[in-house]
């Protein structure tokens, strides 16, 4: 059995989470969240003070969100009460306003003075009355709410990437009045498989969004072959006509390499992504160029295969520190495992900036905020989330796409520790 998550998330406030099918709440908690992984979950863009619901599916075995210590603990018989409660009938006692009158205003009929639908949102809004997703469905065909299964590697919602990313879909979404059904999968491609086809053929969802492409990546086949919309963050090699956006990884790490080079750097080494992912071959061939570029050969002793998280990134600095000679300079392929990397020198007595160069890619918010803060290649990730998202939901509503396929150039941001 899977359970379904409703989570109503503001600012910076965790209101509550309850299963729609099995009524394990999860208790509101009163004070502002402040645990690492919960701000990088829920604190999205502040300008946007709009209450907005992501439903996250986890398999029951699991009986918890993503984390254990990410959102709240599971109680039985929760005081909070049930989130979805508010009902026409309950908006109509608040403003003296018809059943009748309080959903034709909800659904903006014509022949309801403005002042009263102003009026009615309003309440509604303040009660937290979300209209039933069931209702929608029938009336619109369609259920104004989009898919995203987290990736089956790396550290999930701890990710800050991920939870970056996440801000700008789930702030996008709402603004379109759309809302997020995000499904978490343990590391299994069948589980991961078994997901996308349910959601597929249950019409749970109008779209999914596809992240960190991989080689031969079957659920970009797979959609495709169904004609599911979906959008795919990152590129991929097979021959389909369908929208992506990605960052043009190989600019922005010829970039990098070409900094450290032009600071004197000859021993470079280079930390890259698992192999079956897009972005690895990508951001290894811009690495590859620059060294081409200026006389350099490639030395396969120098590059290590990293995990994307701080974990690896450790364990794979202290190979590279370990060799005769060492590197004057590491290249990571995300600020997670750069991270991971600062811990290696350190431990090795090393002065990052001085004895040794350190430079990641993303420029998550820990980045700057590093001791010493991290060199790195900017990709707006946040922006990046309410793109696709973008793209997903008028891909949904069938308007036309200005851009099907878009490529961002990514920016060195310089910083102390290269």
């Amino acid at each position: 059995m899977t359970c379904t998550w409703v989570i109503c998330i503001t600012t910076s406030f965790f209101l509550g989470a309850q299963c729609l099918y099995c009524s394990i709440d999860c208790h509101p908690r009163q004070d502002r969240l402040t645990s690492l992984d919960t701000r990088n979950v829920l604190e999205y863009n502040k300008s946007v003070p709009k209450t907005f619901r992501v439903f996250i599916e986890a398999p029951t075995s699991q009986q918890s969100l993503p984390s254990q210590n990410l959102l709240a603990r599971k109680i039985q018989n929760s005081s909070s009460g049930n989130l979805m409660s508010v009902t026409l009938k309950d908006i109509s006692h608040k403003t003296g306003f018809s059943v009748t009158t309080v959903s034709r205003a909800l659904n903006d009929y014509d022949d309801v003075a403005a002042e009263t639908k102003v009026r009615i949102k309003e309440v509604a809004q303040e009660m937290g009355y979300y209209p039933s997703a069931t209702a929608r469905q029938l009336q619109k065909q369609r259920t104004d709410t989009i898919g995203f299964v987290i990736p089956t590697f790396g550290p999930r919602f701890s990710d800050p990437y991920f939870s970056e990313l996440l801000a700008g879909i789930g702030n996008e979404a709402s603004e379109h009045d759309f809302d997020l059904l995000v499904s978490t999968r343990s590391p299994d491609e069948e589980e991961e498989k078994d997901a996308y086809r349910r959601l597929v053929s249950s019409r749970r969802v109008d779209g999914l969004l596809v992240v960190r492409t991989r080689k031969d990546d079957w659920r970009v086949a797979y959609l495709a072959e169904h004609k599911f919309p979906f959008v795919a963050y990152g590129r991929f090699d097979m021959e389909l006509d369908v929208p992506w956006l990605d960052v043009d990884g190989a600019n922005g790490m010829e970039q990098v390499t070409q900094h450290l080079i032009d600071q004197g750097h000859r021993q470079i080494a280079y930390i890259s992504a698992p192999e079956n992912l897009m972005f690895c071959h990508h951001r290894m061939n811009g690495y590859k160029r620059a060294l081409e570029k200026n006389g350099l050969s490639y030395t396969e002793k120098l590059v290590v295969s990293g995990e994307l998280t701080q974990q690896s990134g450790h364990r794979a600095a202290r190979e590279l520190l370990n060799l005769s000679p060492p590197p004057t300079a590491i290249i990571v392929s995300n600020d997670l495992m750069a991270l991971g990397a600062f811990k290696a020198a350190h431990e090795q007595n090393l002065v990052i900036g001085r004895d040794i160069a350190i430079t990641g890619f993303d420029d998550i918010p820990l980045a700057e905020q590093a001791h010493p803060p991290l060199t790195t290649v900017r990709q707006p990730i946040y922006q990046i989330g309410a793109t696709i998202c973008r793209m997903l939901i008028q891909l949904v509503r069938h308007d036309v796409l200005e851009e099907r396929q878009i490529l961002l150039e990514p920016k060195l941001v310089v910083r102390e520790s290269a």
